[in-house]
C-alpha cells in the first residue's frame, strides 16, 4: 500500500510517503514456511541408501516409512483449511514446524523401523502435509482481495523452490557427513521458520486492525471484525467429499491424479537418486538432476496455466501424461553412471511435465463442482498423495525383489498411459 500526501504550495515538491502493506510481510513468511517444508519432501530419497546400509533394513520397510509420509501428507491436506478456519493460521502452521522439526530430530536417534515409520511418515507427513496448498490459499484469500492468483502461484512455488533449493545441499551433507547431519540440517530449517512464523504471521488483517490488500473501504472483506471460528469446517469438507464421490467424474480426477503421484513424488523424488546410484553415479550429480527438474517445475507450471486458459483441459491431461509415460519408459535406457545429453533432455522435459497436471486438474475441479472445487481439489490431492504412497513402497520392494529399479519405471510409465485415458473420459458437465 503506498500513501501520498502533498502539503505546502503548488509548487513546492510534494513529500511521498511509502508504506508497504503487511500483507506482503505475511505472504514472505509464509513463503519461508513453504520453502522448509519443501525441504523435507525430498529427503527420503536420500535416506534409502544409508538406511540400508547401517541398519540392514530392507528398501521395502524404508518405502514403507516414506509411504506413510506421503499418505499422511495428503489426508492432512484438505483439513489444513478448516484446522486453520478453527484454530488460526498461526498456531497450525507453527504446530506443523514443530512436528516436523520433533520428526527429523527423532530419526537421528532411531533404531527400529517403527520408529522411522512414526517420526518420518507420522511427524513430517502430517506437519509437511498443514502447509500444503490449502496454507497459500488461505493466506491469498485473507489478507488480500487483489492479486490473489499472483500469491497463490508464488507460494506454491516457493515449495517447488524448498525442494531444489535444498536437495543439492542435503545431498552433500549425506555424502560428505552422513546422513544425521542431513536430518540435523533440516531440524534447524524448521526452527529458523518457527519463530518467524509466531512472531510475524497474523491469522488475518483485522487482528491489527487493517484492510485486506487493495481491499476497498465498502467492502465486505474490509470489515474490521474478527471473523470467528468455524467448527463446521472440518464436517463440510467431510460432507463435499461423500457428495463428489458420488459423482464419475471425481473418480475420474482422483484416479489421474493418483496416477500423477505415483510416476513423480512416488518414484521420482524417492526412487530416482538410488537407482542412479546404482549405475554408478554419485548421489550428488543424481540430487543435482532433481533439483534441476524442481527448476523446469516451475516454467512448466505457468505455461500449463497459460495453456489451460485457452485449450481443452482434458486434452492437456492426456497430452501430459502421455508424454510422461514415454519419458519413463526410456529412462532405464539413459542411466548410467555419468550424466550425458540424453539424460539431460529428460531432466528438461520431466520437469516441464511434472507439475504441469495441476492448472487443467484445477480447472476442471472448478468447472464440475462450482464453490466445493478447492474441497474437491483437495481430496484429489489426497489421492495425489495415495498414489505416491504406494508407488514409494512398490519401488523399495521391486529393487529388493529384482535387484533393479527398472520394473518400476516401466511400470509407472504405463500407469501414465491410462491415465491419459483417463483424462479424456472426464465429462464436462456440472455436476454440483
Amino acid at each position: 500500500m503506498v500513501e501520498i500526501r502533498f502539503t505546502g504550495s503548488p509548487h513546492e515538491r510534494p513529500p511521498v510517503r511509502a508504506q508497504v502493506h503487511r500483507a506482503w510481510l505475511v505472504a514472505a513468511v509464509a513463503a519461508v514456511a513453504i520453502v522448509a517444508a519443501g525441504a523435507f519432501t525430498t529427503m527420503a530419497g536420500l535416506l534409502v541408501g544409508p538406511l540400508h546400509r547401517e541398519f540392514g533394513w530392507p528398501r521395502s520397510t524404508i518405502g514403507l516409512g516414506a509411504s506413510v509420509n506421503m499418505v499422511l501428507y495428503g489426508l492432512t491436506a484438505p483439513f489444513s483449511a478448516a484446522l486453520m478456519d478453527r484454530f488460526g493460521m498461526r498456531r497450525v502452521v507453527g504446530g506443523a514446524l514443530a512436528a516436523v522439526a520433533a520428526g527429523a530430530l527423532c530419526t537421528t536417534a532411531m533404531t527400529e523401523p517403527w520408529q522411522f515409520v512414526l517420526s518420518w511418515g507420522v511427524l513430517v507427513g502430517t506437519g509437511c502435509g498443514s502447509m500444503a496448498t490449502a496454507f497459500a490459499a488461505t493466506v491469498a484469500d485473507r489478507w488480500f482481495a487483489r492479486r490473489r492468483g499472483l500469491v497463490t502461484g508464488v507460494l506454491t512455488a516457493a515449495g517447488v523452490f524448498g525442494q531444489f533449493a535444498f536437495l543439492p545441499l542435503l545431498s552433500w551433507t549425506v555424502e560428505r557427513y552422513a546422513w544425521r547431519a542431513a536430518a540435523v540440517t533440516l531440524v534447524v530449517v524448521a526452527l529458523v521458520a518457527l519463530p518467524l512464523v509466531l512472531l510475524l504471521l497474523r491469522d488475518g488483517p483485522t487482528d491489527i486492525g487493517l484492510r485486506p490488500y487493495g481491499a476497498a473501504e465498502h467492502t465486505a472483506s474490509a470489515s474490521r471484525e474478527r471473523p470467528a471460528p468455524v467448527p463446521g469446517a472440518a464436517r463440510r469438507t467431510v460432507r463435499v467429499c461423500a457428495r463428489s464421490a458420488r459423482t464419475g467424474p471425481f473418480w475420474l480426477l482422483a484416479g489421474t491424479f493418483a496416477i500423477c503421484g505415483a510416476s513423480t513424488n512416488g518414484v521420482m523424488w524417492t526412487h530416482f537418486t538410488p537407482a542412479a546410484h546404482d549405475h554408478g553415479m554419485p548421489a550428488t550429480a543424481a540430487s543435482s538432476l532433481l533439483a534441476a527438474i524442481g527448476v523446469f517445475n516451475v516454467a512448466g507450471t505457468v505455461a500449463s496455466g497459460w495453456l489451460t486458459d485457452r485449450l481443452d483441459p482434458r486434452r492437456l491431461l492426456a497430452a501430459y501424461y502421455a508424454l510422461r509415460g514415454l519419458t519413463l519408459l526410456a529412462l532405464p535406457l539413459l542411466l548410467t553412471a555419468e550424466i550425458g545429453a540424453p539424460l539431460v533432455a529428460f531432466v528438461v522435459l520431466f520437469g516441464l511435465l511434472d507439475v504441469a497436471t495441476v492448472p487443467p486438474t484445477l480447472a476442471l475441479c472448478r468447472e464440475l463442482y462450482g464453490e466445493d472445487s478447492a474441497i474437491v481439489f483437495g481430496w484429489t490431492g489426497a489421492a495425489h498423495q495415495l498414489g505416491a504412497g504406494l508407488a514409494a513402497f512398490a519401488g523399495g520392494v521391486a529393487r529388493d525383489a529384482f535387484g533393479s529399479y527398472d520394473p518400476l519405471w516401466l511400470g509407472t510409465g504405463a500407469l501414465c498411459g491410462a491415465g491419459a485415458l483417463l483424462a479424456l473420459l472426464v465429462a464436462r458437465t456440472r455436476t454440483a
